[in-house]
């Protein structure tokens, strides 16, 4: 599954990281980060993948569009 822009900023908001952090944890350059959440280009699904991991394992869930769009929330005990 693909994430959002709007998942990426929603789910960095939820853990209280920083664009450099995120950049930092999953390995991926701050600017390609910042282009993704602006909506300048979409990153490749490998770079997406490296993105996603990275907030999963900090307790994020993404939630997949069922009617009401897709989301994010927070594991119970990251």
């Amino acid at each position: 599954m693909s994430i959002t822009a709007g998942q990426l900023r929603a789910a960095r908001g939820l853990i209280g990281w920083s664009q450099d952090e995120l950049a930092k944890q999953s390995k991926v350059g701050r600017a390609t980060i910042a282009d993704f959440e602006s909506g300048k280009r979409e990153p490749y699904q490998s770079t997406q993948s490296a993105i996603r991991a990275a907030l999963e394992g900090a307790g994020v869930i993404f939630v997949e569009a069922n009617g009401e769009g897709p989301g994010v929330r927070l594991r119970k005990n990251p």
